[in-house]
């Protein structure tokens, strides 16, 4: 590939990198409320809170490095850094810890349990690291 080529940035990562970087500001948000025990103010009730205060230190640690992970991996990729593959990949590590916590160990109370919601982090993440994937096949990433 010719550095003329390397160097344009296809209008289609911009849309991906500020969807995605929107898309995991909320996870992001999620996680540092329930970090600093501001879940009160987000009208979570007390058995909601009492499930999050029981969440145990890996399994944080999962969602931890999944919703990081994510956040990291977008801004990476509109920096065009291929380094946004490797942020992705550690983000669905801590997503395949999240889900085997959340599906298999525990239980999450009705309210917060939503499978349509799991889904969608699974497809948006799973997105996010194939198409990191082909912008650095196809030379984007640097």
């Amino acid at each position: 590939m010719n550095d003329t080529a390397q160097s344009k940035t296809p209008w289609h990562l911009w849309v991906v990198g500020i969807i995605t970087l929107f898309w995991n500001s909320i996870g992001i948000f999620s996680y540092v409320s329930t970090q600093t025990g501001n879940l009160e103010s987000l009208g979570m009730t007390p058995e909601q809170i009492a499930y999050f205060d029981s969440v145990p230190p890996w399994a944080d640690a999962f969602w931890a490095l999944g919703v990081w992970g994510a956040f990291l991996g977008s801004i990476l990729l509109l920096f065009r850094s291929r380094w946004a593959v490797t942020s992705i990949s550690i983000s669905i590590i801590g997503l395949i810890g999240s889900t085997i916590f959340q599906r298999f160990i525990t239980d999450i109370p009705e309210e917060l349990d939503s499978i349509g919601l799991s889904a969608l982090i699974w497809v948006t993440t799973l997105f996010m690291l194939g198409y990191s994937m082909r912008m650095r096949r196809q030379g984007i990433l640097r």
